[in-house]
């Protein structure tokens, strides 16, 4: 299945670029406007790639259960009967009777709507949007087909016909094609798919239907497409983000939001399966959804400048070929490997999003990307390893120096703020390189680390006080002094013990002076920072674990994830506070 994900996507790449192109003519059906943005399209086709990568560790949860019950309950199981061309046709009318009611409960239930959600957020209709899917679609949509398992059709036949649904799907997400007679009667068109897509009153919740829009007639859902009132797209409560994980999340988030709000048990539940935008009478009187008025939809669009266009095409163009890479090899490889990959690969469309919407640079997505490449490379997933991880720390070190010089910082506070993370970051390079070293340069290694948080520490006491949280300081040395204990056996040599010693309650100290800071300050940034100094305390947790206690599953790759995490959140979000007074 992934393979022939892989041979679609020129053919869809090539009916875009048409579609577009044709678009920017006096005789196409949007003279005049924007049909195509490029961060829209990027950020469609990157929720569409997102689907295809979730969709392999899925697989397991929607052909599983199908082939199950295939096997268990099957009434009429007759391959050859289902393989003959009038078997297959009516094995793809079956799948989409079940497609209408899959995807009319999208629009019905909210907890599907939080799935299928990610497929209406454009603003846009084009060949684009056709490839926005959801990531999260699988947990749920097996159920709604188990009818066909039931009646026989075997799981191969299933597969291709769900392939031909999908694929058909593709040609009707256009502006660019009119009314087309009695095929509008019939079947989905561009036409009837637009309604779909739309947010006005007339054409909210209408035409379900996958292939046939006879499903939608049938059972009273069926609306025209009028002239006189356009279709305006998108979602009512607007996402106006990039970002292709909360895309996939954003509504999960308002519905867990509503469950904890809401003083009644019953409503607890009964949100996630009452239509979206319900609320019980406690929430609608304390926390009222604001009332949707077409008049004022406005269109999300950031600016991006033309080196910024440049540098988003440039990472989408390399996250499509690995993608690609990837998903012509995923039905063979391991899933513990496969999911290794989609992690990665998910990073870096989800750092590509920040970036389109002004919330990670140019350099951070590149930090991010090394970081990934360098994790991937110690466990033997790719080479370069020896590249790619102190790569990492001198993008950060050229990030902060740059961002120190766009913005301006001037003065002893900023600029001393600014040299004490460099200085910490330059002292992690040498951690990473002395690690990286053959033979045994560990009491170095850690050197250069412990040297590197104590220019951390000083770092955090700008503009603070000692340890503001004393409460914070005695948990975590609390926690130091368990990890040491546990340790202490397996150290043997005494300057090990010493050395270890030392770097634990170096480490202790940087965490308990930035959650300090934290609770001082009370803004997001302070507190990312306290989440990025736990992280580290995690990250030299299972290094000591892993090589004194006891080998830890794919250890590397828990490490530097951590570590990494670490350093680009205290990278990102450190920032000069202003001095007490």
């Amino acid at each position: 299945m992934s393979k022939v994900i892989v041979f679609a996507t020129p053919v869809f790449f090539l009916l875009i670029a048409l579609e577009f192109f044709w678009s920017r003519t006096r005789a196409s059906r949007t003279a005049g406007q924007q049909p195509y943005r490029l961060n829209d399209t990027i950020n469609s086709i990157s929720l569409g790639i997102m689907s295809q990568l979730g969709g392999v560790l899925l697989k397991v949860l929607t052909i599983g259960i199908y082939t199950v019950v295939f096997g268990a309950v099957a009434i009429f199981p007759r391959v050859e009967f289902w393989n003959s061309w009038y078997g297959i046709v009516l094995a793809l009318i079956f799948y989409d009777l079940c497609y209408y009611w899959t995807h009319r409960a999208g629009h019905v239930v909210a907890l599907f709507w939080a799935a299928h959600v990610v497929h209406h957020q454009s603003q846009h209709y084009n060949l684009s949007t056709a490839l926005r899917q959801t990531s999260s679609g699988g947990f749920f949509s097996w159920i709604f087909y188990l009818p066909m398992a039931a009646a026989g059709v075997p799981p191969m036949v299933f597969g291709t016909v769900a392939l031909i649904d999908l694929l058909y799907q593709f040609w009707v997400h256009t502006e660019q094609v009119g009314k087309l007679g009695w095929f509008d009667r019939w079947f989905c068109s561009p036409s009837n798919h637009r309604v779909h897509h739309a947010v006005n009153d007339n054409y909210i919740d209408k035409n379900y239907g996958g292939i046939l829009i006879i499903w939608d007639r049938i059972f009273g859902s069926f609306q025209v497409e009028n002239d006189n009132d356009p279709c305006v797209y998108g979602t009512r409560g607007a996402l106006n983000s990039w970002d292709p994980l909360w895309a996939n999340a954003e509504v999960y988030w308002a519905l867990a939001k509503d469950s904890w709000r809401t003083q009644h048990w019953g409503d607890k539940l009964r949100i996630w399966f009452k239509p979206p935008g319900w609320q019980p009478a406690d929430l609608a009187r304390s926390h009222p959804y604001p009332a949707f008025k077409l008049a004022s939809v406005t269109t999300y669009d950031p600016p991006l400048g033309r080196a910024q266009q440049w540098f988003a095409v440039l990472q989408f163009g390399l996250a499509l070929g690995a993608v690609s890479i990837f998903l012509w090899h995923a039905d063979t490889m391991p899933m513990a490997e496969a999911a290794i990959w989609v992690f990665a690969l998910s990073c870096a469309l989800w750092a590509l999003g920040l970036f389109m919407q002004s919330r990670l640079s140019m350099l951070e997505v590149l930090l991010l990307q090394c970081a990934a490449l360098a994790t991937l490379s110690a466990i033997g997933m790719v080479g370069g390893h020896l590249v790619f991880k102190p790569m990492a720390m001198v993008i950060a070190i050229v990030f902060v120096a740059t961002r120190a010089h766009s913005t301006g910082a001037t003065g002893t506070f900023g600029t001393k703020f600014d040299a004490l993370l460099v200085g910490a970051l330059l002292f992690s390079l040498g951690g990473d390189v002395f690690l990286m070293l053959p033979g045994n340069y560990f009491i170095p290694g850690l050197g250069s680390f412990l040297v590197a948080h104590l220019f951390y520490i000083a770092l955090l006491r700008q503009g603070q006080g000692w340890f503001p949280s004393r409460t914070a300081l005695l948990w975590v040395l609390g926690f130091g002094a368990v990890m040491y204990s546990l340790l202490w056996s397996n150290l043997g040599d005494p300057v090990l013990k010493v050395a270890v010693a030392a770097y634990v309650s170096v480490i202790a100290l940087m965490t308990a002076q930035a959650i300090g800071r934290a609770v001082v300050l009370g803004d997001s940034a302070a507190r990312w920072v306290a989440v990025g100094a736990c992280v580290f305390m995690l990250s030299d947790s299972l290094i000591a674990v892993n090589k004194f206690l006891t080998p830890v599953p794919l250890s590397s790759l828990w490490i530097l994830c951590t570590y990494y995490a670490a350093q680009m959140l205290i990278v990102h979000h450190a920032r000069p506070a202003h001095p007490r007074r």
